[in-house]
């Protein structure tokens, strides 16, 4: 335990907390991914699982090794934080447009069924929720307490969608 807690940089043991959420939230992402298979036995559904886990935790391992020095990270338990508020922003966001989205009419049933509108329907869909996770990044972060990182990811993110002259004003504060 002790070499895993130096590997990952884990000082106190309530930072273990990160990497045992991180490990259920791929375990149950693992499972979903095999649920879209469509198997009617469940151990294959169980191999699969087990399979598609093992695939993912190392794609995120050695994610981990690029986005530690790229988000300049002093414990890598932080990038398993970090992982953990993107992960709930966005799903969240989705959720709280959602309702939203019904209210005003904005939803695919409306819509003809053809590849150009379906295609419009999801880029303009995009844009709309843009603001609510934003927002809500920013939020998760102050919670996750990660809010300088996520306050200056949702700038740049903002400044990347042409809105420069907006986040000049807030520049001074990050």
């Amino acid at each position: 335990m002790n070499g895993f807690k130096l590997r990952w940089g884990i000082t106190s043991n309530w930072q273990l907390f990160y990497p045992i959420i991180g490990l259920i939230g791929l375990g149950y992402s693992s499972y979903k991914l095999a649920m879209l298979f469509g198997f009617n036995s469940d151990i294959l559904v169980y191999l699969l699982t087990i399979v598609l886990f093992v695939i993912l935790l190392k794609i995120t391992l050695l994610l981990f090794k690029f986005l530690e020095r790229r988000w300049k990270v002093d414990q890598r338990w932080k990038v398993i934080r970090i992982f953990i508020v993107f992960a709930v922003t966005g799903s969240l966001s989705l959720i709280v447009t959602r309702p939203i989205f019904e209210f005003i009419g904005f939803i695919k049933s409306n819509f003809d069924m053809n590849a150009w509108t379906i295609a419009g329907f999801y880029i303009l869909k995009f844009f709309l929720i843009l603001p609510f996770y934003t927002v809500l990044l920013v939020l998760f972060g102050w919670l996750f307490k990660e809010y300088k990182f996520f306050f200056n990811f949702a700038l740049k993110m903002v400044g990347r969608f042409g809105l420069k002259k907006f986040t000049k004003q807030f520049e001074s504060e990050s």
